[in-house]
């Protein structure tokens, strides 16, 4: 059991790690996501909303195997059709297109989970009243000091919940970075299962699953409630 508990600990720290590295880059990456998404300017806003369609239309576990097979083919495919030229720039190429599992995951986590969020950031931007922002210009500030002190503690507030839902998703879809052979928690917790033809490992993943998931619960709830003077 000690042996058991100290393997799936190990693949419960890749899966934080798989959270946390999400977070830390989809969140700011949704802000320009969401913007581009609101832009007055058809191309731009096109590209964002092909973007948004394909990230949220496809499943998770098909980006994955796509986002880590697709760059060993396409070097390959390249090289096949043009493989003359410098052989530093080859090299500097299959560098580039050639990195680790543990980078694939994170790259798929992160622009999938930004699509999320930025129709989340979106709806909060656009709830607000326009009269918020007639009245800030009014009072002299800044389109920058208008959005920074009086619309974004705003829209913190009203996306939190949403928000929440997302992050909790994020914590159980981490499972799917086995998809790629990525040795995280539940992938521990199957070979656990399957060594000692017992279910009781997946019951000790789901234990571990549910302990982060109340941590973040309880983690949202504080901040819902330490934003509450925005009513």
């Amino acid at each position: 059991m000690v042996q058991m508990l100290g393997i799936m600990l190990q693949g419960a720290i890749i899966s934080l790690e798989v959270f946390f590295l999400t977070l830390v880059f989809s969140l700011p990456l949704a802000l320009p996501l969401a913007f581009g998404r609101m832009s007055r300017h058809r191309v731009i806003r096109g590209m964002i909303n092909g973007y948004l369609l394909i990230m949220r239309g496809t499943p998770l576990i098909l980006q994955l195997i796509f986002i880590y097979f697709a760059p060993k083919y396409l070097y390959k495919a390249l090289y096949d059709s043009f493989g003359g030229g410098s052989p530093e720039f080859w090299q500097v190429l299959r560098f580039v297109l050639s990195y680790d599992r543990f980078t694939a995951v994170i790259i798929a986590f992160v622009l999938n989970y930004a699509a999320y969020f930025a129709e989340i950031y979106r709806g909060g931007i656009e709830s607000i009243a326009k009269g918020q922002y007639e009245a800030a210009q009014v009072l002299g500030f800044t389109h920058s000091q208008t959005f920074g002190r009086i619309i974004l503690p705003q829209v913190i507030k009203r996306i939190l919940p949403a928000s929440g839902n997302e992050v909790i998703t994020l914590v159980k879809d981490t499972a799917l970075a086995q998809t790629i052979g990525v040795a995280e928690l539940f992938h521990a917790a199957q070979n656990a299962a399957a060594r000692e033809f017992s279910t009781l490992p997946i019951f000790v993943a789901g234990v571990f699953y549910f302990m982060i998931n109340w941590v973040v619960s309880l983690a949202f709830t504080w901040y819902e409630k330490k934003l509450s003077y925005y009513t």
